[in-house]
């Protein structure tokens, strides 16, 4: 379906409607596709790009991350210690 700019603004929520039903919106001004408007897909990234055969789940679920791991202060400010691994 074909909507020009200035009707898409007017009646927006009618056409986002029609999208969400499946519809697919090429939005046009002054009669040239500018466009288009799809429904967004409801399977998430990581289930979309594992049927696509992107990705792969891990092997072995449930595996410890880094996340919460704490990290030894240092006394030094960052930019000390990069300066002394230039030199």
């Amino acid at each position: 379906m074909d909507i020009a700019v200035s009707d898409m603004r007017a009646n927006l929520a009618t056409h986002l409607g029609a999208v969400r039903d499946g519809a697919e919106v090429v939005i046009t001004d002054r009669g040239l596709p500018v466009a288009r408007l799809v429904a967004v897909d409801s399977a998430s990234t990581i289930e979309r790009l594992t049927q696509q055969g992107v990705i792969r789940r891990p092997s072995v679920p449930n595996r410890p991350t880094a996340v919460g791991r704490v990290l030894p202060k240092s006394r030094q400010p960052v930019s000390d210690i990069v300066g002394d691994q230039r030199r």
